[in-house]
């Protein structure tokens, strides 16, 4: 008889590690405490719009096709997949830089704000893409057991580039402040600022110049769709609305799990809830991490989101906009330096309804904003409106038109939310930041050092935040699952 796993949550990791460990053979089922799978990649649907939660960004697109081609399916068999030309737009106090979706035209753009700086671009992004190949097919495919997992001829050479930072990288080759914030930005899906972030990651650059930025028709959530289609297929078992509250030890072996009140029994439990409110589940002396631990990580940013419907086109904007129109480093010190509610905060804006016309009614648009702040800051309903008059008022002043006076309704999301809906720490919306300390090996561990049978996933875990490894993540954790427990 087949062993039983029983998975807590079901974001992309978990959905992930669901359809491997299904695929190899287990009795997997998974238990969702909210009404929907996906975890933080929810979808708010309401008088027409619709809008994604939670990830907006598609990037890598060679990760998602990996994962399908690994049950010998392609993304094209769920959901189209469209390029978006342009990527994305930055707004800044006196320019707006258009990124293209090809390197000939981004080149062009780099050119009209700093002749010259075409060539060290196409040189810097060349490395980024060496950076990107040993990354994808060597580095983020190890588990993080063992320092010697980064030990391997080509990261050898490069060992220089894990001591660097990003920062240090671009602003030696690049000196137009806008052209800085613009290369150092795709680091921030990393959650660390760029003069924390190991200049190998610059391999972020090329998945965004290199790659292109992508959007499924129906938005981000079809990708969960998709992925709880085919582990259905594969004979896992979806529970919703399913709290798991305790997981339950005998001697040293994790041998159930407590859901609404009930006990489940479980050969294997792997868990793909908040890493920290995963062990929370357990006795203290289960437990591999103490408060002072977590206390002392560099957490990822959380966010101030605000979900907009509008009554009409907008102007002047793209799919995905960036409104770098203050101090990237001031905003900077204040989510990870001296936390505390930015005075001038960077957001970005979300309209899939440009290019998507699936995403809003007709005539009308859909706009999804983000403020980036730090976790754990005071959440009420003043500030949120206080920040929202913020964002509304810049967004009017950089792209010429008025808004406010089209808006047909506006929810808001934030700290409280995150805690309450996915017990985030601290209402965290990215994970834990990979910085130079807390990358690969030196990230929580996907197996429990105190628990036999107990595993974990996800951004907290290897190889770090984002939609594309917590995919790895899944991939990564049922591996070492078939390894361990067959």
């Amino acid at each position: 008889m087949s062993k039983t796993i029983s998975i807590i949550g079901s974001g992309f990791s978990a959905l992930s590690a669901s359809c491997y460990l299904a695929q190899a053979g287990y009795n997997v089922s998974i238990y969702e405490k909210n009404e929907t799978v996906g975890g933080r990649a929810r979808q708010l649907k309401k008088e027409g719009f619709t809008f994604d939660m939670g990830p907006s960004w598609y990037w890598m697109p060679d990760i998602f096709e990996k994962f399908f081609n690994d049950f010998g399916k392609k993304t094209s068999d769920y959901y189209q997949l469209d390029k978006l030309s342009p990527a994305y737009k930055i707004f800044f106090s006196d320019d707006v830089i258009t990124i293209g979706d090809h390197m000939d035209k981004i080149c062009e753009e780099f050119e009209r704000i700093e002749a010259g700086s075409s060539k060290p671009l196409r040189k810097f992004i060349s490395r980024a893409q060496d950076h990107y190949n040993i990354a994808i097919n060597k580095v983020v495919l190890k588990p993080g057991l063992s320092p010697l997992e980064l030990v391997t001829k080509e990261t050898i050479t490069r060992l220089d580039q894990f001591y660097k930072t990003i920062s240090s990288q671009v602003r030696k080759n690049f000196k137009n402040p806008k052209l800085i914030s613009t290369l150092e930005f795709p680091v921030l899906f990393l959650g660390a600022k760029p003069n924390k972030t190991p200049s190998f990651y610059s391999f972020m650059n090329f998945a965004d110049f290199g790659l292109g930025t992508w959007h499924p028709k129906g938005g981000m959530y079809q990708i969960v769709i998709a992925m709880k289609s085919l582990a259905e297929s594969l004979g896992v078992t979806i529970n919703t609305n399913c709290n798991v509250e305790k997981i339950n030890v005998e001697g040293l072996k994790a041998i159930s799990i407590t859901v609404n009140g009930k006990e489940i029994a479980s050969d294997v439990v792997l868990s793909g809830a908040d890493y920290h409110h995963s062990e929370t589940l357990l006795a203290p002396k289960h437990r591999q991490y103490t408060e002072n631990y977590w206390n002392s990580r560099t957490f990822a940013p959380s966010s101030l989101l605000f979900y907009v419907a509008f009554d009409k086109k907008l102007n002047n904007i793209e799919h995905h906009n960036l409104f770098f129109d203050t101090d990237f480093e001031k905003h900077a010190e204040d989510i990870y330096d001296n936390p505390k509610w930015p005075e001038n905060p960077l957001f970005y804006v979300n309209f899939p309804s440009v290019t998507d016309k699936s995403m809003a009614p007709d005539n009308c648009e859909t706009g999804f904003f983000l403020i980036p702040i730090a976790p754990g800051l005071e959440d009420t309903p003043e500030l949120r409106k206080q920040y929202f008059d913020i964002v509304i008022n810049r967004f009017e002043k950089r792209t010429q038109q008025n808004v406010q006076d089209h808006i047909i309704f506006k929810e808001s999301y934030c700290v409280n939310d995150f805690i309450e809906d996915y017990n985030s720490y601290k209402g965290n919306a990215y994970g834990m930041a990979n910085t130079l300390m807390q990358t690969a090996f030196l990230r929580p561990k996907l197996k429990s050092k105190k628990v036999n049978g107990l595993y974990f996933t996800g951004q907290l875990t290897v190889p770090g935040p984002g939609v594309p490894p917590a995919l790895i993540s899944g991939k990564l954790v049922a591996e070492l699952i078939n390894k361990n427990e067959k």
